[in-house]
Order: C-alpha cells, then structure tokens, then sequence
C-alpha cells in the first residue's frame, strides 16, 4: 500500500513539472511568435494601373473610338503619421502611357478637326508621373489583407507626344506638339480590399495649352476610371 502511494505522488509531481513546461514553452513560442512581428511595418509598395480615358471638355462633334488604354506603374514610400500606422504619407514616382483614341485629328491643311470619317486616329502621350497620396487602411502587423481608400494628388511632366490620324485619301502624324501642356495636374483614388482596387484620375489642366479648333474654348481635359494593384 505505501509502495502505491509512493508511485501515485511520483506520478502527481511528474504530472505538475510536465504541465509547467508546457506552459514555459507556450509562452516562449508565443513571445517569440510576438517578437517576430513587424510593429513598425510600412506598406512600400510598387502600384500597377489599368485604366480607360472618359475624355471631359470635349470640342463640339468628338466622339471617343473604342477603348483609350492608360497604364500607369510606379513606385510609393509610406511614412505613417499615427501610432497604429492606419494613416500615411505616400510620395513617389512612376511613369504613365495615354492612348487616347477619337475622331479628333489633323486635317490635310495641318489644323485639328473632328474628323467625319477616318480608319485610324490616336493621341499618344508619354508621362514621367510624380505622385503624392493620403492613405488610410485598415493594416495590422498581423494581416497585410485590408480595406485602403488612398487620395492623391500627380504632376506628370509630358515626356513626348504623337498624334497620328489615318483616312482613305491621307495618312499624316504629329509628334511634339508644342501646344500640349507639358505638366499634367490631376487628382485620383484609389480604393478597395487587399490587391484589387478601384482607380479613378480627374485633369485639373487641359490637355491643349490653347482650343486647337478655332471658335470652340474646349481644351480636353482626362478623366480615367479603371483598377489599380498594390504590390509590397
């Protein structure tokens, strides 16, 4: 009977010494599982648009033709600028390509019309993009998965241009044109869940330094809607 008692206090005591270190070990994991943890992260990050130009100040008879590709790619440093790092600064840089397809091209006498019938006609732009974004998302140093809404504002310094317009009876291009504005202002958002969001741009400058279409003020002005992939 005493050799019974002996071995069932053995058995308590190994019990208790095997459940401490379980608990030693859970909460080592557990610090180091914490440590582990980037409490300082920032959400630096590649961006990658795709987008489709609604052309606004249109002159009288422009009609867009098809889809008007804009892709944009680049790059954003994050700085937040609160404790759990929800909001943030985001400056930049990155490159964008327009092309602008319409009816709006060059006469055989070199004046912009817009032109009744055509088989091709194009405005290509080239951009340098510097852009600058307000961010707000709902990171965590757990999860990298959330909800953003970014606002920002771009300059974008036309690095070339080329209009190119193709008809039955002649074919003509124009590349350089020295009324293009060669800074483009505009204001955008982007908003969405994780790698998928929402893209929209608005010109807060005319495209055309002065109306190319005599007797008509309108200067066409980009208006971009489309989707926008944050990269890490």
């Amino acid at each position: 009977m005493k050799n019974v008692f002996l071995l069932g206090l053995c058995c308590f005591f190994s019990s208790f010494s095997f459940a401490q270190e379980d608990e030693v070990l859970a909460n080592l994991t557990s610090k180091k599982d914490s440590s582990a943890l980037d409490y300082k992260y920032r959400e630096d990050q590649f961006y990658f648009g795709i987008s489709h130009t609604l052309m606004q100040g249109k002159p009288a008879g422009f009609k867009g033709n098809s889809v008007s590709l804009g892709v944009d790619i680049g790059f954003l440093r994050d700085f937040p600028i609160n404790k759990s790092r929800t909001v943030a600064i985001a400056p930049g840089f990155g490159f964008s390509y327009q092309n602008l397809r319409n009816n709006f091209g060059i006469a055989q006498d070199g004046s912009y019309i817009p032109l009744p019938n055509y088989k091709k006609n194009s405005l290509s732009l080239h951009l340098l993009d510097f852009p600058i974004e307000l961010r707000w998302r709902t990171s965590t140093p757990e999860s990298h998965k959330f909800w953003r809404t970014y606002v920002g504002f771009k300059a974008s310094y036309v690095l070339g241009s080329r209009l190119k317009t193709s008809t039955d009876s002649y074919s003509t291009t124009l590349r350089g044109d020295e009324n293009i504005n060669k800074w483009l202002l505009g204001m955008y958002i982007g908003a969405g869940f994780n790698t998928w969001n929402f893209y929209a741009y608005y010109g807060l400058n005319t495209i055309y330094k002065e109306a190319p279409i005599q007797g008509d003020a309108e200067k066409l002005r980009l208006f971009k809607v489309g989707v926008i992939f944050y990269i890490l």
